[in-house]
C-alpha cells in the first residue's frame, strides 16, 4: 500500500469566531513526507489551524494550497486528508474490520477490495488479530490502533492527528509514539500533528510550528528551537524544566544580575536591558554569581533539579544528573558558561543576536 505525499501551505490564514480573532495572518509551508509538528498551549490555535487543514474549518481569510493547488473552498471529502481525533471516534456498534473500512464502503469499493485493505492496514500498526472484536473490548492503545488503521487505508496524501496519545498512559504513550514515527517513514506521508506536550513534539517533529495566542512565534527543528528560541515565551515553554528567565543589564561582554555581573558571549556598546535566559541544564553552583537559597530540591534517581528563590523571589531550576550536592535552605550562587546566555528584549521578548558558540565564532 503507497500513498502519494502532499505539500501544504497557508498563505497570511485568518479565523474569528464574531469579533474574536483566533488565527492571526498564519503563513506555513510543510514539506511532502515530513512529520510537522503544531505545538503550543491550549487555546494557542494549533486545533484550529488542523481543522482548517480537513477542511472542517472555513477560513476568515488568506487560503490553504496543497501541492501548488487551491484547495481553499474545498469540502473535506475533496481534499484527500485523513483525520486522527483525540476520542478515536470509532463506531461502537460495528467490529475493527467494519470500522476500518468505512471509509472505503462509503465510497462504494468493492467488498473484496475492502478485505484486502483493511488486512494490509490493520497488519501495518499490528492489530490483525482484533479485526472481530468491536471498540468496547479494546484497550485505549488499541483503539487508538484502529482509528490509524481508518486513517490509513484510504491512502490520503495528508494525515492530521490531533492529540491521538492524550487519552493513553505515560508507558503507552512512550511506546505508541515510537510507533507512529516508525508508521510515518513507512507509508512515507506527510503527517501533521497537534500536541501542547513538547516531549512529544520533539521526539517525533521533523520541524515544529509553535503557536502562542493564534500567532505561529517559531517554526524550526526540534533542535534549533530549543537551541535557539526566537521569544521569551518560547523559551518558557520548550525545556523540561523551562529555561530561566532573569532580567538583567547587558554591557560589553557581560550581564548584571542584582548584584552579580556575569559573562557572557555577545558584546553590548552600550547598556541595554535584557531577560537573561538560561538552560537549567546549563546553571551551575559556583563561588560567584547570582545569589540564591536552595528552596527544593528533587533527586529523579538518574537526575536532580534544585529550585533556587534569589534575593528577590524570583524562581531559578538547576539540573544535572549527579545526586544533589546541597540541602534545602543552603545560601549559593549561581552562574553559567559564558556561551549558554540566551539574551532577550525586555519589551517584546524577541531574541538579541547569536547565541553561545555561534556568536563567540562571530566575535
Amino acid at each position: 500500500m503507497t500513498s502519494t505525499s502532499a505539500g501544504v501551505r497557508l498563505e497570511a490564514v485568518h479565523k474569528r469566531y464574531g469579533q474574536t480573532v483566533v488565527l492571526h495572518a498564519v503563513d506555513l509551508a510543510i514539506e511532502p513526507g515530513e512529520f510537522f509538528v503544531l505545538l503550543g498551549p491550549s487555546g494557542s490555535g494549533k486545533t484550529t489551524t488542523l481543522r482548517i487543514l480537513a477542511g472542517l474549518e472555513e477560513v476568515s481569510g488568506g487560503r490553504m494550497l496543497m501541492d501548488g493547488v487551491d484547495v481553499t473552498r474545498r469540502e473535506p471529502g475533496e481534499r484527500d486528508v485523513a483525520m486522527v481525533f483525540q476520542s478515536y471516534a470509532l463506531y461502537p456498534h460495528m467490529t475493527v474490520a467494519q470500522n476500518i473500512g468505512f471509509p472505503l464502503k462509503m465510497v462504494g469499493t468493492a467488498p473484496p477490495v475492502i478485505e484486502r485493505a483493511v488486512q494490509e492496514a490493520a497488519a501495518k500498526v499490528e492489530i490483525g488479530h482484533l479485526l472481530a472484536r468491536t471498540p468496547g473490548q479494546l484497550s485505549g492503545g488499541q483503539q487508538q490502533r484502529v482509528a490509524l488503521a481508518r486513517a490509513i487505508v484510504r491512502q490520503p496524501r495528508l494525515f492530521l492527528l490531533d492529540e491521538p496519545l492524550s487519552n493513553l498512559d505515560a508507558k503507552l504513550r512512550l511506546e505508541t509514539r515510537l510507533g507512529l514515527h516508525k508508521l510515518q517513514r513507512a507509508l512515507d506521508t506527510t503527517m501533521v500533528y497537534v500536541t501542547h506536550d513538547q516531549e512529544e513534539a520533539m521526539t517525533l517533529a521533523d520541524r515544529i510550528a509553535v503557536f502562542m495566542d493564534g500567532r505561529i512565534v517559531q517554526v524550526g527543528t526540534p533542535r534549533e528551537i530549543y537551541a535557539t528560541p526566537a521569544t521569551t515565551a518560547v523559551a518558557g515553554f520548550i525545556g523540561t524544566p523551562p529555561m530561566n528567565l532573569v532580567p538583567g543589564t547587558w554591557q560589553g561582554r557581560t550581564v548584571a544580575v542584582g548584584d552579580a555581573v556575569l559573562p557572557v558571549a555577545q558584546a553590548a556598546a552600550a547598556p541595554t536591558p535584557v531577560v537573561l535566559g538560561v538552560r537549567p541544564a546549563d546553571l551551575c553552583i559556583a563561588e560567584q554569581g547570582i545569589a540564591a537559597t536552595v528552596e527544593r530540591v528533587e533527586d529523579l534517581g538518574d537526575s536532580s533539579i534544585v529550585s533556587f528563590r534569589d534575593a528577590d523571589q524570583r524562581l531559578l531550576k538547576l539540573k544535572n544528573d549527579r545526586p544533589p550536592a546541597v540541602r534545602e535552605g543552603d545560601a549559593v550562587c549561581l552562574a553559567f558558561a559564558p556561551e549558554a546566555a540566551h539574551l532577550f528584549d525586555p519589551a517584546g521578548g524577541r531574541r538579541l543576536g547569536m547565541v553561545g558558540a555561534a556568536a563567540a565564532a562571530h566575535a
